[in-house]
């Protein structure tokens, strides 16, 4: 849904064109209901701070996100980045930023494990010292521009998954296709998502956003788009939902 004015959102065409067959269902269901769907999907366009491009790679990130992977959502967010002007690598390089969501297994997840007692015999970062983790942070700060203390106990317990998650996030740093702005913002997008909110990514994405010139209200927008996914609820159930009842009609003709 999210990113007014694109193909196939609600109120992207007059006369209904181009709205999507879930939606058609709801709009045919329950117009009131439909219209405050597409007042909610058409805010964040309204708003103003962001253009169409970027809204729509905004949106194609939340759909895209491992925790998400709605993929009518990203069909359609695809589309309507390469019609707001998107190139080929800017859309690669946002699924690649996306594609960095799984690793906060890890930076929630080492920071408990620091928790523990230290088993015996040491462990991977003791073994491979103290002068490698230094080096890794450092490399990790010069390539992402930033450092997070969550890292910390990543790179104590595993510093060879974290030397080799450094080189995964740092691809699409290093090309230099997006701005470093909206990569960030992208980074707020996923986190700040339904089907993620984590809370400790957010603060340091949002902090590393204004760093890069982002304002309150670009990063409002970015909200607000995020914010729409729960229309994707109607987007898929209500297709299904008439589909059964054509069904149970079906059955109770024939019964």
């Amino acid at each position: 849904m999210n990113g007014p004015g694109e193909p196939g959102e609600p109120g992207a065409a007059p006369g209904g064109e181009g709205i999507l067959p879930g939606l058609r269902a709801l709009r045919d269901a329950d117009p009131e209901f439909y219209a405050a769907c597409a007042e909610l999907a058409d805010a964040p366009g309204r708003h103003g701070a962001l253009d169409a491009r970027t809204r729509a790679l905004v949106a194609l990130a939340v759909d895209a996100a491992v925790t998400h992977l709605h993929e009518p959502g990203i069909r359609r967010h695809v589309r309507g980045a390469l019609e707001h002007g998107a190139t080929r690598e800017e859309i690669m390089e946002t699924f690649q930023l996306v594609a960095v969501l799984g690793i906060h297994a890890a930076s929630t997840g080492f920071p408990l494990l620091s928790e523990l007692p230290a088993p015996p015999g040491g462990d991977e970062a003791g073994q491979e010292g103290g002068a490698r983790r230094a080096e890794l942070k450092a490399e990790f700060v010069r390539r992402r521009g930033y450092w997070d203390a969550a890292w910390e106990d990543v790179l104590r317990h595993a510093p060879g998954f974290f030397a080799a998650y450094l080189h995964f996030s740092a691809v699409p740093w290093s090309r230099g296709v997006l701005a470093p702005k909206v990569k960030e913002l992208i980074y707020i997008a996923i986190d700040a998502s339904a089907t993620h909110l984590f809370t400790a990514g957010l603060k340091v994405h949002i902090a590393n956003a204004v760093r890069h010139g982002a304002t309150p209200a670009e990063i409002s927008c970015v909200l607000q788009i995020a914010s729409t996914i729960g229309i994707q609820t109607l987007e898929v159930g209500v297709p299904i939902l008439l589909d059964e009842l054509d069904e149970l009609d079906r059955r109770e003709g024939t019964g």
